[in-house]
């Protein structure tokens, strides 16, 4: 979980902030919009799975439930 998904939400992150400059640029700013709102849905759904797999590792460490 650690290092990987540092790298998973930069890289996004990064293809998400290139595409949007290279929109803006050619003068489409709804489509660049909408790439950066997908992005940080992708990047939140990737961090949500991280946690959910951070909860599990705790519960099974203090045997909850």
């Amino acid at each position: 979980m650690g290092f990987d998904l540092i790298i998973k939400v930069a890289g996004i992150g990064l293809l998400v902030a290139i595409l949007a400059i290279i929109l803006t640029e050619a003068g489409k700013k709804e489509q660049a919009q909408m790439v950066t709102i997908t992005g940080v849905i992708v990047v939140l759904y990737i961090v949500i799975q991280g946690l959910s797999d951070l909860f599990v590792l705790v519960k099974s460490v203090f045997n909850l439930y």
